[in-house]
């Protein structure tokens, strides 16, 4: 999902927070048993198969429940409306859902809501973000074709057989299907959303444990306890009112004066005062982060044997045991694979597979770079939004970094674009002419999910569209594998492509950070970083 070009801040915060303190119940909107959390505006509609990136997804975490849920410990994929997810094949599933779901709006969630809202994500003309997620589905070359119109509607691989039950037929074999269906994309949907969609849009409709009351661009969004909610996980608090920033070092200053409840990203420049700050309401715990610096592959001169001895020697170049202490004071550990340790060694992490590439060596980074032919272009840029607090200070230390070891203070420079928004609509338009900052929020805890949405040929997350046939082949293979043994070992082959071609240059591994007031208790970070809200409790 998300990569974690993450929407963090957007406008308006200082006027609703005096909005809602003149209300008389400070941040915390209606008061009482209702939290305040920080939040920046989505980047797309909140259609459950075009969010990709954190912001929405924490609102669809919400207001969706899937036939998985990734459980807020662990990250394990456990059953929600899944009755029985049922394979003899790996390739055919038979899934009944559980009876006595609803919708808010009161309609069941039957097997026609996951069918429909799967052909909706599926579907070319929709042009929904998350599309790719239904490339395993047969059928899916029909309606979502890489070239030319679709020409059909609906995905054969999907029959509904009862009131509760449907078969999905795959592609290929995939053993690892079911753990990936607590993805938001796969949320089902309601009859509303394709009826009154505009209005959906509005307002959605979910399932889950909370309910959108109201939702002011720019401002806030309220989700209020859905008391309906037939969950186990029924939330432990009134409500989340969801307050937008510009900058996340004002929202720990509000932390601080008691004016908002939660904030789930402390910056870079606070955390050598959050310890004392809020003593024991800091957070910061292992997430499914990593951090890197992608290219732009569609520009000629980065695709080339030189560039990719170029790429490898700037890797080398990047100091990052001293950049993770001294700028994230160890909130960041240095990455030296492209996943991330939260899989553990038994899930597919592979801990020292960069190898010498994402060591810290001038002298074999000076080489590289020289017999690459240098940097492209003559300066390297690295582009990033600068409505993040803490992206400069990092972007700046890798620079200062290269710099130092080229023995150029302006071999590399930052370059900053003003929003999140304009950095990603330019990303989108393939308009980078450099390195650029870039992530991966796992969508499942799975070593599938860090390579194939980044890499693959054409994948929806390739923002610098690289390719290799034999990285797509031992995907492929991998996917197809019922042993999950051996399809995590041709994952990780397939990872040692991605190394030796210096795809993207892995930075570190993030820790989710949050700091919180004394009315709130039991406040966590699940494995992906997000507050599990649902838990809270207030007062």
């Amino acid at each position: 999902m998300r990569g974690v070009a993450r929407a963090r801040w957007a406008a308006g915060a200082a006027v609703v927070l005096l909005a809602l303190a003149a209300c008389g119940g400070g941040a915390s909107g209606s008061g009482g048993r209702v939290l305040s959390s920080s939040w920046g505006d989505p980047q797309n509609p909140l259609e459950p198969s075009n969010t990709n990136e954190v912001q929405g997804g924490k609102v669809l975490d919400m207001i969706f429940r899937g036939l998985k849920r990734y459980d807020p410990k662990t990250g394990k994929a456990e059953n929600m409306l899944a009755e029985r997810i049922g394979t003899t094949d790996s390739r055919h599933f038979t899934i009944t859902v559980k009876s006595g779901w609803k919708f808010s709006n009161g309609e069941p969630v039957t097997a026609q809501s996951f069918v429909d809202a799967w052909n909706y994500g599926a579907s070319l003309r929709n042009n929904q973000k998350n599309a790719y997620f239904f490339g395993y589905i047969q059928g899916y070359d029909k309606v979502h074709p890489e070239t030319g119109t679709q020409t059909a509607d609906t995905l054969s691989g999907l029959r509904v057989t009862g009131p509760r039950t449907f078969t999905v037929t795959l592609g290929q074999k995939f053993s690892s299907f079911p753990d990936t269906l607590g993805y938001a994309a796969f949320a089902p949907l309601p009859r509303a959303f394709f009826t009154h969609h505009s209005a959906w849009l509005d307002k959605p409709v979910g399932n889950g444990p909370y309910a959108v009351e109201s939702y002011t661009r720019g401002a806030q969004m309220t989700l209020r306890r859905w008391d309906g909610y037939p969950g186990p996980d029924k939330a432990r608090n009134d409500g989340v009112t969801l307050v937008v920033y510009t900058d996340s070092n004002t929202a720990y200053t509000d932390v601080l004066a008691g004016n908002l409840d939660l904030v789930d990203d402390i910056p870079a420049s606070q955390l050598k005062n959050v310890r004392t700050d809020l003593g024991g309401r800091y957070i910061n715990t292992p997430a499914g982060i990593l951090q890197t610096l992608a290219f732009p592959f569609y520009d000629p001169k980065w695709n080339t044997g030189g560039a990719r001895k170029v790429r490898t020697g700037l890797s080398m170049a990047i100091n990052r045991e001293q950049i993770t202490r001294t700028i994230f004071r160890n909130t960041r550990t240095p990455a030296t694979d492209w996943t991330s340790p939260v899989l553990g060694t038994d899930g597919g992490y592979k801990p020292g597979l960069c190898g010498r590439a994402c060591a810290y060596d001038p002298a074999a980074a000076r080489k590289l770079i020289r017999e690459g032919g240098g940097i492209p272009g003559g300066r390297l840029r690295i582009t990033y939004n600068a409505d993040s607090g803490s992206h400069k200070q990092w972007v700046d230390a890798v620079c200062n970094s290269i710099n130092n070891v080229l023995g150029n203070d302006r071999a590399c420079v930052g370059n900053p674009v003003g929003t999140f928004a304009d950095f990603r609509n330019q990303i989108g338009r393939h308009r980078m002419t450099g390195p650029f900052r870039a992530g991966w929020q796992m969508d499942y805890p799975l070593i599938q999910n860090f390579l194939q949405p980044l890499y693959y040929t054409n994948a929806s997350s390739n923002d610098g569209k690289w390719s290799d046939k034999r990285f797509d082949h031992l995907v492929d293979r991998a996917n197809a594998e019922s042993d999950k043994a051996r399809a995590i070992r041709l994952f990780q082959q397939a990872e040692t492509v991605v190394r030796d071609n210096m795809a993207a240059i892995p930075l570190w591994y993030q820790n989710g950070s949050a700091g919180y007031t004394d009315r709130l208790h039991d406040v966590a970070l699940n494995p992906f970083s997000v507050p599990v809200y649902d838990r809270v409790k207030v007062g």
